[in-house]
């Protein structure tokens, strides 16, 4: 299994991964925003950005248009935030592959952060910060990080802290999207059966004009 690495002029990498035998493809999208790049005012955000550009793009306005599209092709999907990295994938069946790209780079680039599902997930956000604090091996590490790394972004939880979540505006959420969600700090991760060239073309025409910066 042999990956290859292209970067656009914009400073978007590209990492393909062809496997001409699998019956699937997946793309990844991973962005360099995460809970340490997070002030103290708001911890938390890059995960609760991760969720809400599940709840519509422009493209896709609603939840539901962007689910089922994805289950009505069996896929697999989610997204995941850690200290330093927003994760957002699907997998499907290989011939999918263009259906898949279009949507991992839509959810990625063009969520419309509406303040009514912003109120709605904050609930979400909420109970699933209660939830890891009733799982005590989850709840340990966190622990054990504050006292490591103590009052600094290392030292916080990826979740962030309800009174802050509580609290979270659209604005806070368009701003830190415009600092961290860049071409140079996006790479893109394709995986399974297709062809390289024209995936990387598809990626191009999708991804080429993000804006880039430092």
């Amino acid at each position: 299994m042999v990956s290859n690495k292209t970067v656009l002029p914009n400073g978007l990498r590209i990492v393909t991964i062809p496997m001409a035998d699998s019956l699937t493809a997946t793309v990844l999208v991973l962005v360099e925003a995460g809970s340490e790049y997070e002030t103290s005012n708001i911890n938390g955000l890059s995960h609760f950005l991760e969720h809400m550009c599940f709840k519509g793009t422009t493209k896709r306005p609603k939840a539901i248009d962007i689910s089922s599209e994805l289950d009505g092709i069996g896929a697999a999907y989610n997204a995941f935030t850690s200290g330093e990295v927003t994760g957002y994938y699907a997998k499907a069946e290989y011939k999918h592959l263009d259906k898949i790209l279009d949507i991992v780079s839509d959810i990625s680039l063009n969520p419309v952060f509406d303040p009514k599902e912003i109120d709605k997930e904050r609930g979400v956000i909420i109970e699933e910060i209660n939830s890891y604090e009733d799982m005590p091996p989850r709840r340990v590490h966190e622990i054990f990080n504050t006292l490591l790394y103590g009052d600094q972004p290392a030292g916080w939880d990826i979740g962030g802290r309800k009174e802050i979540i509580k609290e979270l505006k659209r604005e806070d959420f368009l701003a830190y999207r415009d600092k961290r969600y860049v071409a140079p700090q996006t790479l893109v991760i394709v995986a399974g059966r297709f062809n390289e060239e024209a995936t990387i073309n598809k990626i191009k025409n999708l991804l080429g004009n993000m804006r880039g910066g430092e």
